[in-house]
């Protein structure tokens, strides 16, 4: 594996998997399916200061050089680019909105986030010109901003979305969950459980109250959202609805964790993504 610091020395046409850092095996899996595209893997690493709506929580998001090193060259990544915030974002850059999507759910108590990712991103695709990307469908809102801004202004190229890794006990891999106290780690399981419950509801609005009901039971977490939505444009899905998605995202002490989980419309019942 080659370290980069400027896409100059990458390049076009390869496949693509942006992060921040802090990987873990969910990012592993993305590089590992990445591999299976094409034999000219990059991964970025760059914590994005326009997409956190404080100071504070960009200082605390974790970062561990050395072990991302390991993971990216051990997982099949062939160039790790390192940019510099002077690569991504030289004098006057022009700052990218992204739209309604981006001001619901995330959007709201997170002013600019969406904005932010979508800026970044756009930029990346800009200097590096893969010939296809990969993201993660935890964050599924970005994902979905991200097919959007890649239909408009990149048709060439293809956004490919990678499954949710998950603990064995459900709760979905995330950098942030490294910041988790042992009790909080356990309290976090309730984000699956309610997800799991609303799967195996019989309709949206069973699916909906067994979410509240069940993250109402654990107190050290604090709900910010839950809802069922049509995932192809992020309004309130009915029954229905042909691609139900449900939702989630909250807080343990400080740490936001979000989560979601595809829904079958006719039963409630899918496989878990």
């Amino acid at each position: 594996m080659k370290i980069v610091n400027s896409a100059a020395e990458l390049d076009d046409g390869c496949t693509f998997v942006p992060t921040m850092g802090a990987l873990h095996a969910g990012h592993a899996s993305l590089f590992k399916l990445a591999k299976t595209k094409g034999d000219f893997v990059v991964a970025s690493i760059f914590v994005n200061p326009l997409q956190f709506e404080n100071s504070k929580d960009l200082e605390l998001y974790p970062r561990t050089p050395d072990r991302d090193i390991e993971i990216a060259r051990e997982a099949g990544v062939t160039h790790l680019w390192l940019p510099h915030v002077s690569e991504i974002y030289p004098e006057n850059v022009t700052k990218k909105v992204a739209g309604p999507i981006g001001e619901i759910y995330e959007g709201v108590n997170r002013a600019g986030h969406f904005d932010g990712v979508v800026t970044v991103v756009s930029r990346l695709f800009d200097l590096l010109t893969p010939a296809q990307a990969i993201f993660g469908e935890k964050d599924f809102q970005q994902l979905t901003l991200i097919k959007s801004l890649a239909k408009e202004s990149y048709k060439s190229l293809e956004i490919i979305a990678a499954q949710t890794i998950r603990e064995s006990d459900g709760l979905a891999l995330s950098s942030r969950n490294i910041r988790l106290s042992q009790s909080d780690r356990i309290a976090a399981t309730v984000i699956y459980r309610a997800l799991a419950a609303a799967q195996e509801s019989e309709n949206v609005s069973s699916a909906r109250e067994s979410m509240h009901q069940i993250c109402a039971q654990e107190p050290l977490f604090k709900l910010d959202y839950s809802e069922i939505i049509n995932e192809e444009n992020f309004e309130i899905a009915t029954d229905s609805t042909s691609k139900q998605r449900a939702i989630i995202a909250g807080w343990l002490n400080g740490v936001r964790l979000i989560d979601n989980m595809q829904m079958n419309p006719s039963t409630g019942i899918a496989g878990v993504r």
